[in-house]
């Protein structure tokens, strides 16, 4: 039976990180919730990104440790790439975790509505004929690939990450354009699956977002790992062959590859969506909010990408949270979105919290750091993983960020978090006991020579 459906507490407009997370909070709360998807429940992280990535860059790790497994005194033989194997490998993760998802929001009594909905009144969503109203109303449309004026995105030759990651087999050459966490992720992942990868970046470095010496020290690796960058020029226009594509810069070169990857980031999907008919402000397709995720109308938030944050799922988790536990009627406070974690999961990885040095000079602070490298930590070299550790203060003040650099640091953003959303002295952290050998005792160490009693650093 069509029309207006009877009245719930929340109707959340996408089924991603920031959706899911809202109604699964909601609900816990004993809040009435329909969750309208029109995919499937998880959105681009779990279907399209943080999740099948993840895995293509273990596959890659897997490659890359039974090429070099003689270093460590083991006979192994590489004997090539299965892509198809290699995907039904990221379809199984994908397919585990999304199974446990759809049974935990089905335990909630979530009510889920397959379909394309569309905002129609400060209160309703409609999916097809059907109305569904709401005390309150989420968007949680989130995101979708960005391209360039003129460069058509043809799937074949010419892809976004989506296509990226459902290629039948590993490509023998890719320019990647975009040196951002995208973009050097997969420049990764291809490399180690036997690729010759060469990204293109406008501005001066890659991951041009993180402190500069984790840039250098990323370019440093890529560097022997053997892909191939070209930074502070521009992309001109890319041309078709029976082989492959050439892509032309704006310095006059040109570079020639089987596939070119556009990943330049993403675009909130807002689109013909009824947001700015309904009166929600907007800005450049984002979802206009304040600090709590509440948008000019007061019955209606905006979580997730969709809204100009960081484009990252646990943020979109927390922006879901605290839309849900706000409409419940709990005490919320805003996201200190500079204390989020930040992790590019390539080889080396890049994590970082807090402040890089030129935006806490930017803001005034006279500064104090300290860089500890990898090469004097006992796991880091049972490991043979180069990278470094550097903790910057406030002088005599707290930590103002933590960037780290090397294999599996990543793991190391969350303790990371903790010091810098805490305010912790590195006088405070210096005296906590890290398990010897792990890399941990790395961001230990580095905490030990800021409050003035190094260890194991020399200098």
């Amino acid at each position: 039976m069509s029309g207006v459906r009877p009245t719930h507490d929340i109707v959340v407009l996408g089924g991603g990180s920031g959706g899911y997370s809202c109604a699964l909070r909601a609900a816990e709360l004993g809040l009435s919730v329909v969750l309208v998807e029109q995919d499937k429940l998880g959105g681009t992280c779990l279907h399209r990104g943080c999740i099948p990535t993840k895995a293509l860059l273990h596959a890659g790790e897997v490659a890359d440790t039974t090429r070099d497994a003689a270093r460590f005194g083991i006979k192994a033989e590489f004997g090539g790439v299965d892509l198809a194997a290699v995907l039904a490998y990221q379809d199984s993760v994908v397919t585990k975790m999304y199974k446990g998802l759809t049974g935990l929001v089905s335990s909630r009594g979530i009510t889920v509505v397959n379909g394309a909905g569309r905002l129609t009144s400060p209160t309703t969503v409609q999916v097809g004929t059907d109305i569904y109203e709401g005390r309150h109303v989420v968007l949680a449309t989130g995101s979708a690939p960005s391209t360039l004026p003129g460069l058509e995105i043809d799937g074949r030759r010419v892809l976004t990450s989506d296509h990226a990651l459902r290629l039948e087999q590993v490509p023998e050459s890719a320019v990647v354009l975009g040196g951002g966490v995208i973009g050097v992720e997969f420049a990764s992942a291809w490399r180690s699956l036997g690729a010759d990868v060469t990204i293109v970046e406008a501005l001066p470095r890659l991951l041009p977002a993180e402190e500069e010496s984790s840039s250098q020290r990323l370019e440093r690796a890529f560097r022997r790992r053997g892909i191939g960058f070209r930074t502070g020029v521009r992309f001109e226009a890319v041309g078709h062959s029976d082989t492959g594509v050439r892509v032309t810069l704006a310095d006059g070169s040109a570079l020639d590859a089987e596939v070119l990857l556009v990943a330049v980031g993403r675009a909130p999907v807002s689109a013909g969506l009824g947001y700015a008919e309904a009166g929600v402000a907007m800005d450049r397709g984002h979802v206009v909010v304040d600090p709590l995720c509440r948008t000019n109308v007061p019955t209606i938030s905006a979580v997730g990408d969709l809204i100009p944050t960081p484009q990252l799922a646990h943020v979109g988790f927390a922006e879901g949270i605290l839309v849900a536990e706000r409409v419940a009627g709990l005490p919320v406070s805003p996201i200190d979105y500079t204390g989020v974690p930040r992790v590019t999961y390539s080889e080396p990885e890049v994590a970082s919290v807090g402040l890089t040095t030129e935006q806490a000079q930017a803001r005034g602070y006279e500064i104090e750091k300290v860089q500890y490298d990898l090469a004097g930590n006992g796991k880091a070299t049972i490991l043979r993983a180069a990278g470094a550790v550097t903790v910057l203060r406030a002088k005599d003040g707290p930590v103002l960020g933590v960037h780290l650099v090397g294999s599996r640091m990543g793991e190391l953003a969350a303790e990371a978090q903790l010091i810098y959303n805490w305010e912790a002295f590195p006088e405070d952290v210096a005296p906590l006991l890290h398990p010897h050998p792990t890399q941990s005792e790395a961001l230990g160490e580095a905490h030990l020579a800021l409050a003035g009693k190094p260890l194991h650093v020399h200098g």
